[in-house]
């Protein structure tokens, strides 16, 4: 990429695709483009395919998606399938027809079976069975990976695909319905610690910078029986925090910002015919180029939980309820296809988090 060379984001104002414009702005890139949600609906065919022929972006990063945690994929099934697959399609396929110069799509690690070999490479994809809860989401996912290395070797696109581990950052998404697990255990965390310090302008104030469904000029009573709805509990004089599932499950985290700066090396330095290089390709059958960005390392739910407790300063019990589903036991990543493109991640869960808490309180 050059330094002008005309950049479209798509997603540009979620976690993902924020952290990936403050990583291009601090590289000097600044011929950049962007289209909010109003302006631009990419599950319209017509609508994105009119604004790539008079927009011509040179580089595409495709971050535009719809997410959430566990309970969001598995209630709103239909709309995470349908919705993906639209987006990526219009995307992939618009790029295509106008000739754009190299496209990233960037995935989740959700995309690989819930019992898959762990650490997961690239090539456990399509191997077993998905996790039932993400099951439409990682379908979609899959779909776009295969659509880009499928436009590559039939129309010589450089289109290329990457898939991050779970992500956290400055940008998150802190709503107590869909949020996923380490922002949610953040907001929790702190409006338990409010709680116990009977510090109810400051639930009133956090229930109004990160909007709810309730009134915040609603009762201290109807608060905390709003409150109880996302386990965040008051018990007599003790405040609990009920968190879904064992605790047992591991997780790995990444720096969203770490993340942004692989996407954007990979952009600069790296190409279709790289991913092919660094792949376990078999019989001549080119499949499975995504990479994996992650940290390699991983963390239960239950040490995550008490880690976010400790740095947030809450000093009442956190409870696990086994009835509610834990999701896939493990999902770390095996990075070394980006380790041997010259690429490594910086920032350590433990800094990460005290970063986001000050950035959330902040």
């Amino acid at each position: 990429m050059e330094k002008n060379s005309k950049i479209y984001v798509a997603g540009h104002n979620g976690l993902v695709g924020s952290s990936i414009v403050k990583i291009l702005k601090g590289k000097g890139y600044q011929n950049l483009l962007f289209r909010d949600l109003n302006e631009l609906d990419l599950t319209n065919q017509e609508e994105t395919l009119a604004f790539f022929k008079r927009e011509k972006p040179d580089y595409v990063f495709l971050a535009a998606a719809k997410v959430g945690g566990i309970h969001a994929n598995n209630t709103y099934r239909a709309q995470f399938i349908y919705e993906n697959i639209m987006i990526q399609n219009n995307v992939i396929h618009s790029s295509y027809l106008s000739g754009v110069a190299k496209l990233l799509f960037l995935g989740s690690t959700c995309i690989y079976p819930k019992m898959a070999n762990q650490p997961m490479k690239e090539n456990e994809l399509l191997t077993n069975t998905l996790e039932y809860t993400n099951e439409p989401y990682a379908i979609a996912k899959i779909a776009g990976i295969k659509m880009c290395e499928s436009y590559n070797l039939q129309y010589g696109t450089n289109f290329i695909s990457v898939m991050p581990t779970n992500l956290y950052g400055y940008n998150d998404n802190f709503n107590l319905e869909n949020s996923h697990v380490l922002p949610a255990l953040i907001r929790k965390n702190h409006l338990c610690k409010c709680i116990e310090n009977k510090d109810f302008q400051a639930i009133r104030a956090d229930l109004q910078k990160y909007p709810s469904s309730i009134d915040t000029t609603a009762s201290e009573t109807e608060i905390i029986h709003y409150l109880e709805r996302f386990g965040i509990k008051q018990n007599g004089d003790k405040v609990e925090l009920h968190v879904w599932g064992s605790g047992t499950p591991y997780r790995e985290f990444l720096w969203a910002e770490d993340m942004a700066d692989a996407c954007v090396f990979l952009m600069e330095t790296a190409d279709f015919e790289d991913m092919v290089r660094v792949s376990d390709i078999k019989n001549g059958e080119i499949r499975n180029t995504h990479l994996n960005i992650g940290s390699g390392k991983e963390i239960s739910i239950k040490d995550l939980a008490f880690l976010v407790k400790e740095k947030v300063g809450f000093n009442g019990e956190i409870k696990f309820d086994p009835s509610k589903p834990d999701g896939t036991p493990r999902k770390l990543t095996d990075p070394g296809k980006l380790h041997a493109l010259g690429w490594k991640h910086k920032i350590e869960l433990d800094e990460g988090i005290r970063m986001v808490y000050e950035y959330y309180t902040g």
